[in-house]
């Protein structure tokens, strides 16, 4: 028993040290050192001060912050149980028939094709940054395979590929109205213009001097976004150092840029004005002419009028948390944000704070969530950003680790489908120019079993279905912590079998009397006498014939009544 507890433990340790292993973040970890602007190691020093002082939640002589919305108490767990999941995760999406790096943006082009932005084999350490936001990596070149990749949203197959030999550490990725392909890379700190399907392969405009942050109107640092009008003017996030949003026209020049940084670590009722920890993706309101961020380690949205940088509204819940890493817009319904959370930074104001990764929708009127979802109604491990279609029927999620793209369907779109299709096939006809590749006045339906479904822009705004499909699919981690358990499970089973035979065989002493075989010699009042024995020879006619029936063992134990001979012992699954 004591060779068995030994081996409980040491499997125990194992499984803790893997998971943290998987659990820790690559590039998205919070580390003061990444996102103070660039300065002297004087002032670097006042900043790291300064930063401690505010994670342990002391306040500043110089700044007026509102009072803050954690006030409100609710039962954080039981309020996410209560959502309803509006989107069905799709298992089987993507069909791509190679390995990822980690996903860092998803869009979509002009023909509805899913278009993804990955790093390959590059990754964000704590060491890839130098304290002056310089990137050490230089002397390895850029990453060498494709770095862009447009998935078919029915089948999720390759359509095409591009961005080789281009980038160091890719970041954003956004599409404009006529196609063109924005990027930032925070390796380069440089923002990028590529045509249609990267054609051709120099890009159209540039903005920022690689390799070099800076502060300036001619530099940025670690830029995270872009987020492009119809008219074509367009912001950038400079996100990581400078904490800022800047605008610029069509041609490239800046017209206007508002924030600075904050890290408050937790977000307020009324925001603060210009204050951003991180402004790490951006999304358009049209109907409304705002421009959206996620004010990523305030956990919460925030609004400005796109004319002109104008604070509108903020948006938080004690349910997202103190981390919110990406947002996307959708109008149906008047209007609504799907966000995504991310895990717990690791140094906070509130670390015991209850805390799920998932997407939420929320009411943009409102400001209420509508609605949660994840993969199976389960968690997610590391989102970075999210995609919605205009009418709100696709929503896809990229995720840096495990290092793929999630894809989800409403859940009024799957409620037709046979429960026996593993994946319904689902095409769409185009009735205009929309930027997602399906159309807001006309969409087909068609589910496995054959029937055509068709909606409008009407009703596809107001989906409302009492039930939907769920599927199951673990992710990586549920799934490697599953099968250390069961191999721990099985060695004891083995160990506690072989135990049981050589108990069974009288080889290992537990207490019991020994059992006894057929080449043990006799006990003592069972003596061989050799004068009994010619004594009594006359009454035996040679040799008695071998009873073939009987044990070689004597006192065979007792099964229990379900036929096993360990009763007592008990396995841990």
């Amino acid at each position: 028993m004591l060779l068995l507890m030994k081996l409980f433990r040491l499997w125990w340790w194992l499984i803790i040290s893997v998971a943290c292993v998987i659990e820790s973040a690559t590039d998205e970890s919070l580390s003061f050192q990444r996102y103070f602007p660039l300065v002297t190691e004087d002032q670097f020093l006042n900043n790291d001060k300064r930063f401690q002082q505010i994670m342990q939640g002391a306040t500043s002589a110089d700044i007026n912050w509102p009072d803050k919305i954690r006030t409100e108490k609710i039962d954080v767990k039981d309020e996410i149980y209560k959502l309803t999941s509006t989107y069905v995760y799709q298992p089987s999406w993507p069909d791509l028939a190679r390995e990822l790096g980690s996903v860092t943006a998803v869009d979509f082009d002009k023909g509805g094709h899913v278009v993804l932005f990955h790093r390959a084999d590059h990754v964000w350490t704590q060491a890839t940054f130098d304290h002056n936001n310089v990137y050490r990596d230089r002397e390895k070149g850029p990453i060498r395979n494709n770095t862009v990749l447009a998935l078919d949203c029915q089948t999720g197959k390759l359509v095409y590929e591009w961005g080789k030999n281009l980038f160091y550490m890719p970041h954003g990725l956004s599409i404009d109205q006529e196609d063109n392909v924005w990027i930032t890379d925070v390796a380069l700190h440089q923002v990028f213009k590529f045509g249609p399907r990267g054609f051709p392969e120099n890009p159209l405009l540039v903005l920022g001097k690689s390799f070099s942050p800076g502060t300036t109107d001619t530099k940025f640092c670690k830029p995270t976004a872009v987020a492009v009008l119809e008219s074509g003017d367009f912001f950038v996030a400079d996100g990581y150092c400078n904490a800022r949003i800047l605008k610029y026209s069509k041609k490239g020049e800046k017209i206007l840029s508002w924030g600075q940084n904050s890290f408050a670590g937790s977000s307020y009722d009324v925001a603060p004005p210009n204050y951003f920890a991180i402004p790490h993706a951006l999304a358009l309101v049209p109907d409304r002419e705002l421009i959206c961020t996620a004010d990523r380690e305030n956990g919460r949205i925030q609004c400005f009028f796109w004319s002109n940088g104008t604070f509108h509204s903020q948006y938080h819940s004690l349910l997202i948390g103190d981390r919110l890493f990406s947002l996307a817009y959708t109008p149906i319904k008047g209007g609504q944000l799907l966000v995504v959370n991310g895990p717990n930074a690791e140094l906070g104001t509130h670390p015991e704070h209850y805390n799920e990764v998932r997407g939420y929708v929320l009411d943009i009127k409102s400001k209420k969530i509508l609605s949660k979802f994840g993969p199976n109604d389960l968690q997610f491990s590391n989102p970075h950003d999210l995609a919605v279609t205009s009418n709100g029927l696709e929503v896809y999620v990229a995720e840096l680790n495990p290092m793929r793209l999630h894809k989800f369907l409403h859940k009024s779109v799957v409620r037709t489908t046979s429960l026996s299709a593993a994946k319904p096939a689902v095409t769409t006809t185009v009735g205009g120019n929309s930027k997602y590749g399906i159309s807001k006045e006309n969409l087909h339906i068609i589910t496995a079993d054959n029937n055509s479904k068709g909606l409008t822009k009407d009703t596809a705004s107001s989906f409302e279905s009492p039930t939907a499909i769920s599927y199951h699919r673990p992710g990586g981690t549920a799934i490697l912590v599953a099968s250390l358990m069961l191999s721990f499970a099985f060695l004891t089973f083995a160990m506690a079998l072989l135990l049981a035979r050589r108990r069974k065989r009288g080889c290992m002493p537990f207490g019991v009397k020994r059992l006894r075989h057929a080449w043990d010699f006799p006990s003592k009042t069972d003596a061989f006498k050799l004068g009994g024995f010619l004594l009594d020879r006359s009454k035996h006619n040679g040799f008695e014939k071998l009873d073939q029936n009987a044990s070689d063992e004597e006192n065979e134990p007792t099964s229990s009544s379900s036929g096993s001979i360990l009763p007592n012992i008990q396995f841990a699954y």
